[in-house]
């Protein structure tokens, strides 16, 4: 059977997306924090409070900006990014993976992949975002020290 343009083709789900994530992919974000974070980056891309992309976002986390860092998880070739959680690890930023690209691009509102975003903090979704980081530290724990 073939894809036309026509043709509408269903969304995968939360768990058909975690087949394509890479091995190096952790911590994953459960589909909870995965739904929030999604939120999170919608609101905070209507307030022009992220960088995206692997040249903006690694560019200002060596100037010195500070926030959450959403990783995708199904980015191939993995070696285009795979430094990219050490060097958060060594400023101090929190980071996680997602299952999809497309997903954070379209929480950003376009209709392009994403490979990540750096959302940093604002007053207008202090909460959102507080609860966000405490669940990320979590799910690193989670990861890590199990």
């Amino acid at each position: 059977m073939e894809n036309t343009l026509n043709e509408e083709t269903t969304p995968l789900t939360y768990e058909q997306q975690l087949a394509f994530v890479s091995v190096i992919a952790k911590p994953i974000a459960n589909k909870k924090l995965t739904k929030k974070l999604y939120k999170l980056i919608r609101k905070a891309s209507e307030l022009k409070s992220i960088r995206h992309g692997l040249r903006d976002v690694q560019t200002s986390i060596r100037k010195g900006e500070t926030g959450i860092v959403v990783f995708a998880g199904d980015v191939t070739p993995i070696e285009i990014m795979c430094h990219m959680p050490a060097v958060c690890e060594e400023k101090g930023i929190d980071y996680v993976y997602t299952p999809s690209k497309a997903e954070i691009g379209l929480a950003m509102g376009v209709r392009r992949n994403c490979l990540m975003i750096l959302i940093k903090e604002h007053s207008e979704y202090a909460e959102q975002y507080s609860d966000c980081k405490n669940r990320m530290k979590s799910a690193f724990k989670e990861a890590f020290l199990n």
